[in-house]
């Protein structure tokens, strides 16, 4: 890698986009040098501000043009909305076309380049990368970490794998955006609702590129993507952040994408997913909030289980939030930390895999 001062700028403002501009105005190797919002109101605030944190002396604008000037080495794109990857992709190419490397956890089916769709914009993204000769980067706690990376490095430890099993099992009750948690996933509707996630194809189309990803690795063949989906009721009332959830609705979720290898069932990626600890009492439990674990089936037998917390909310500028905080830090340092990597690395679309460790230079603390 080479070492270097890194011009980098936030595409918004954010949970994740905040936690950026937080995190990269305190690196020693990095230098904030823009920070994009979709609003006017927000146009012209102190970017600091934005970020729940300390003026920091620097203006955001909604004014792409003048982002796009400025000639960074790397964006973080961290916009999100009910439309991502169509308002995204397009501004991926646009960054790209430019000469600028971008790192993103808007779109998560990214963290595997090789099997995204549709394909179309797959090759649009390729093109740009080779015009601009940038790359871009798409990283994540889940995706982009639990279920893909971190079963890899657990492998480097195995002789002979029968089976890779990957949880994220945590509590929502703390993620308020309705066309999602409602729409979407079905929270808080009755079991006759179709929700988008409940579609055949769905869960598959979802992950299907981390099971790829992680058999590609290893050299094997995913021969299908299959898939599971179960709901359970809540028997109380909740309130949770989305809103109130009646009893006798949607309180929890589990769904698997389970790539099948030889014939057998091989590489399974579950979340089980609650608005509240007692809903669903027998399905799969981790000791806090949110958490994850790693099985691998083979010679020896692994088993990885692993959360992420925070000590102090205020300090990471997340204060409201409870079981999703840690993620959201994790997720945003895990491309904040690779900007480094993705600037030094050869042009073109980047999985995990693609990088070395992307260890984070300038981190420890005298604290």
């Amino acid at each position: 890698m080479t070492e270097g001062q890194y011009r980098v700028v936030v595409w918004a403002t954010g949970g994740i986009g905040s936690i950026a501009i937080r995190t990269i105005h305190q690196r020693p190797n990095m230098d904030l040098v823009g920070v994009w919002v979709h609003s006017d109101e927000k146009a012209g605030r102190d970017a600091g501000e934005l970020a729940n944190g300390e003026p920091i002396g620097l203006a955001a604008t909604n004014d792409a043009d003048a982002l796009i000037a400025l000639k960074p080495d790397c964006v973080i794109y961290a916009a999100s909305g009910p439309e991502r990857d169509a308002l995204a992709v397009p501004d991926y190419v646009r960054l790209l076309s430019a000469g600028i490397n971008v790192v993103t956890t808007s779109t998560t089916r990214l963290v595997n380049p090789h099997a995204y769709e549709p394909a179309e914009w797959r090759d649009q993204l390729v093109a740009a990368a080779k015009e601009g000769q940038v790359s871009l980067y798409a990283s994540g706690i889940e995706p982009g970490f639990a279920a893909d990376y971190l079963p890899l490095v657990l492998t480097t430890q195995s002789s002979q794998i029968e089976k890779i099993h990957a949880y994220e099992i945590g509590l929502y009750d703390d993620y308020g955006v309705p066309d999602i948690m409602s729409d979407a996933l079905g929270f808080g509707r009755p079991l006759d609702y179709q929700p988008w996630i409940g579609f055949p194809g769905a869960i598959a189309g979802e992950w299907q590129g981390q099971i790829r990803l992680v058999a590609d690795a290893l050299g094997v063949e995913v021969q299908e993507i299959r898939e599971t989906f179960d709901r359970a009721v809540t028997e109380r009332t909740l309130e949770v952040a989305m809103g109130t959830v009646e009893a006798g609705t949607c309180g929890a979720l589990r769904m698997q994408a389970i790539g099948v290898v030889d014939g057998r069932e091989a590489i399974v990626i579950e979340h089980v997913t609650r608005l509240a600890p007692d809903v669903a009492p027998d399905w799969p439990t981790l000791p806090n909030a949110l958490g994850y674990r790693v099985v691998v089936t083979g010679t020896p037998d692994i088993d990885c289980t692993f959360d992420v917390t925070l000590r102090d909310r205020k300090k990471a500028g997340i204060e409201g939030m409870t079981s999703g905080a840690g993620a959201m830090v994790a997720t945003a340092m895990r491309v904040v930390n690779a900007v480094p990597y993705v600037v030094a690395a050869e042009p073109g679309l980047l999985s995990s895999v693609d990088l070395p460790l992307t260890i984070p230079r300038g981190a420890f603390t005298s604290a």
